[in-house]
């Protein structure tokens, strides 16, 4: 199992910004996935799911501002973030959980700027 996050970057406060979470190694379509984010400093936090039937979950500090979505066909996992606010800057992760056992991508870097 491969989950290759890309699309993150620097941005300024209210900007938008699409990450991307590419997947391999499993059957993807069968499976939740979701994002997880770190800021600095701190732990992880649930961001985002979204289960293979299409139905959806966020945070509450996202609600309105994020969107989750996948691909089945590409295997890859999107977030689209508008709206961004500073405290939005973190590492943000994708992760699936296949047999009971947790896989994480390596992460893309979000930041924006206030």
């Amino acid at each position: 199992v491969q989950l290759q996050a890309s699309g993150g970057g620097l941005v300024q406060f209210g900007g938008s910004l699409r990450v991307s979470c590419a997947a391999t190694g499993f059957t993807f379509s069968d499976y939740y996935m979701s994002w997880v984010r770190q800021a600095p400093g701190k732990e992880r936090n649930f961001v985002a799911a979204i289960s293979a039937g299409g139905g959806t979950k966020y945070v509450d500090s996202v609600k309105g501002r994020f969107t989750i979505s996948r691909d089945n066909a590409k295997n890859t996992v999107y977030l689209q973030m508008n709206s961004l606010k500073p405290e939005d800057t973190a590492v943000y992760f994708c992760n699936a959980v296949i047999n009971f056992r947790s896989f994480w991508g390596q992460g893309t870097q979000v930041t924006v700027s206030s």
